[in-house]
């Protein structure tokens, strides 16, 4: 297959970008930075990719390259919790993954003389809203807070691409766990002897193994049974202190002293949230197509991730 991937610099995507190669598929990158791309996926490593610049929240030729394609993959949106809130960040927030992906099936409806036959687009779990109490899976209905109200938009595009006679799936993306990401922003203080849940501990966390997602959306380009919304959640979330305490297990560290939240609060603001709420998401729909997790529980993902 050729797959066009947004999003594909990013931690997730450089994955799926190596996994897709491997398994035989040419991938057209789609990259605001076309020298950065090349610089992330060198000639020389990806002779299957092509990298193509493109301005995300706007029409043009970009558009042309996902003619040529059997399927594309929507990974592309700015980062939650790296910074403050500020209407401007919220606003970027928004439109990164919004008219991003409006752009995107509008490519597809453009496509000529044939459409990709599939789009996997990414959205999240916080579609649900946050609960210490409550669990959900694909059939649970929407929150009502900022990030719910993303996920509602940025799914209700995405959704559009149907009327091009494309195959969606949209997973809904947990905590994502690899080196890096998460991990790699949690590391230092267990290092120090001086790491512990963040918050009251008592949210739930909802993760995936990045190599179970990526398998994931593999299966979602390959299998043309999968349609519909599919959590990209490991079968077993976990509370913040359970999966605190397991790291520090694995790290052979204590996980004595818990991240206040006024301390987060202090430092993100709002966008502490993503953090310090949480909900519990089981992975129904993802178990019932016969899907495979490498990691299942907690234990056993950090440390193929951190020995």
């Amino acid at each position: 297959m050729k797959i066009a991937v947004t999003g594909a610099t990013g931690f997730v995507g450089t994955r799926l970008v190596e996994r897709l190669q491997a398994e035989g598929h040419t991938v057209v990158v789609l990259t605001r930075d076309a020298a950065r791309g090349r610089r992330v996926f060198p000639e020389s490593a990806f002779p299957k990719v092509e990298v193509v610049g493109y301005t995300p929240l706007v029409s043009g030729a970009w558009q042309g390259a996902i003619a040529p394609c059997d399927g594309v993959v929507n990974l592309a949106g700015a980062p939650l919790a790296e910074s403050r809130w500020t209407p401007q960040r919220k606003q970027e927030i928004v439109e990164s993954r919004v008219i991003g992906t409006q752009k995107l099936v509008e490519a597809i409806a453009q496509a000529n003389p044939t459409k990709p036959s599939v789009l996997v687009s990414s959205s999240a779990i916080g579609y649900y809203g946050a609960s210490e109490t409550d669990s959900f899976d694909e059939t649970s209905s929407s929150g009502n807070d900022f990030l719910a109200h993303i996920c509602q938009e940025w799914e209700a595009e995405a959704q559009k691409v149907s009327a091009s006679g494309t195959r969606l799936v949209i997973i809904r993306t947990g905590i994502v766990l690899a080196m890096g990401g998460a991990i790699e922003k949690m590391l230092p203080p267990f290092k120090l002897f001086a790491g512990g849940p963040i918050g009251s501990g008592r949210q739930w966390f909802s993760w995936i193994h990045r190599d179970d997602l990526v398998n994931l959306m593999i299966a979602a380009l390959t299998q043309p049974q999968m349609e519909g919304v599919f959590n990209g959640t490991a079968p077993n979330p976990v509370k913040m202190v359970d999966f605190a305490h397991t790291l520090g297990q694995v790290l052979n560290r204590p996980s004595w002293l818990p991240v206040p939240a006024i301390a987060l609060e202090a430092l993100l603001g709002d966008a502490a949230q993503v953090v310090l709420q949480g909900q519990q998401v089981l992975p129904k729909r993802t178990q019932a197509s016969g899907f495979t997790y490498q990691y299942e529980t907690i234990q056993p993902a950090l440390q193929a991730i951190l020995t």
